[in-house]
């Protein structure tokens, strides 16, 4: 297949700080910041090497002569089975190098594209491509792309039609793009339409209120909270919810701690109280940081949520969190949940006394061998000097707990 989709949630990833944390969101529009063309196809046509030549220059970010050599392609040969895509990727490259002649000469590429190669495989990717070169056009001052753009994002709001679940993603594409750059033009017009987006309930209009959700987060106005709260609250899918939950976290304020606490205390979904959890360990203050302690306490609430409390005090800056884990496990019958405390105190500053407490609890006969082997573990992966891990040897009479030592 050589259909590219953009990735523009680059940030959730950076979030996502461990395999235990929030997934990754995959939601498709341009954000066109760093792409790899598809490797060439088709030795045998005779614009293969020009195509080749074009991918090293445009994975290499040399814009300026991937445009060029793009280009010839369609001009040389264009009964290539490159010529469709390669006026795309010079179409990509002009915008990339940006300027108001090489964003016009990238609108032509596309129109070009769309006319003599109506089937190229990058075709739904221009689309999306030309909504984000229209934005830059109409921050430029060019009134016309400004005008395109406003009528794009307003299309947003019509609902779909029935029965068009699944088959829509295309179109969300361009919408939210042009949504995008309406928001960083104009966000007092924007922010109507995303509201109207996010009231839609057709069955069509579910991954774009996701994208919405996104949009709505990334750009702060005094509506910001209530509108994600809305999301929250009234939503039908719970996939919306969640990333409005999840994009809380990006909401600094004591009502968007508010509600995510309320999330903590009264929601049954799992999902939703992962996402809530993520969410207030991005909050930087003392009360997020005590609804996240009053959490990994709460033996009501579901221990894999409360691995994810664990999990996110042990990544804070904050010194009180290694001392309340180290009370926390104290109290703790659940093995997985030990489990994590001593993987998360591992993950604390030195110089707190965490390194001599996970060798208290290896040597510990109060402890399963499983916990004390696993505190051994950290230990040693946290740094512990050997010499402190050698004088232990003599200290225990357990078989596995010395061969753990000796590993």
């Amino acid at each position: 297949m050589r259909q590219f989709r953009f990735s523009w949630l680059g940030v959730a990833l950076l979030l996502a700080a461990s395999a235990d944390a929030v997934p990754a969101q995959n939601i498709n529009v341009a954000s066109l910041t760093s792409v790899r063309v598809p490797a060439s196809w088709n030795q045998k046509d005779p614009a293969d090497s020009l195509y080749r030549l074009g991918r090293e220059a445009l994975n290499q970010n040399n814009y300026k002569r991937a445009a060029d050599v793009f280009a010839r392609i369609p001009d040389r040969f264009p009964q290539s089975t490159y010529a469709g895509d390669a006026l795309y990727w010079q179409a990509f490259s002009l915008y990339r190098v940006g300027g108001e002649d090489n964003l016009d000469n990238a609108q032509q590429a596309l129109e070009r594209q769309a006319d003599k190669y109506p089937r190229a495989a990058t075709r739904g990717d221009a689309r999306v491509l030309r909504e984000r070169i229209r934005g830059e056009q109409a921050r430029l001052g060019n009134a016309d792309s400004g005008a395109r753009v406003a009528k794009t994002a307003s299309d947003a709001v019509k609902p779909g039609t029935p029965g068009c679940k699944g088959r829509d993603d295309d179109d969300d594409d361009v919408r939210a793009t042009a949504l995008n750059a309406l928001l960083q033009m104009d966000a007092a017009a924007a922010v109507p339409i995303l509201k109207q987006v996010l009231a839609r309930r057709d069955e069509c209009s579910e991954s774009l209120r996701k994208k919405a959700v996104f949009l709505i987060a990334q750009k702060r106005t005094d509506e910001t909270e209530d509108i994600l709260m809305s999301v929250i609250r009234t939503d039908p899918s719970s996939d919306v919810r969640e990333q409005g939950v999840f994009w809380m976290s990006q909401v600094p304020g004591e009502k968007a701690i508010n509600l995510l606490e309320q999330i903590l205390k009264t929601s049954k979904d799992e999902e939703i109280l992962d996402k809530a959890v993520f969410a207030i360990s991005q909050h930087n203050s003392q009360r997020a940081g005590q609804i996240l302690r009053d959490y990994a306490m709460n033996e009501s609430a579901p221990a894999d949520i409360r691995e994810k409390a664990i999990f996110w005090l042990g990544q804070q800056n904050n010194a009180d969190n290694g001392i309340f884990l180290r009370t926390l496990f104290t109290k703790l019958t659940n093995e997985d949940l030990k489990e994590k405390v001593l993987f998360s105190i591992s993950q604390r500053r030195k110089g707190e006394g965490n390194d001599k407490w996970l060798m208290d609890v290896a040597v510990d006969p109060k402890q399963s061998v499983e916990v004390r082997k696993k505190a051994l573990f950290w230990a040693g992966q946290a740094g512990t000097p050997i010499e402190g891990l050698s004088a232990l040897y003599a200290r225990v009479d357990n078989e596995e707990i010395r061969e753990q030592l000796i590993f």
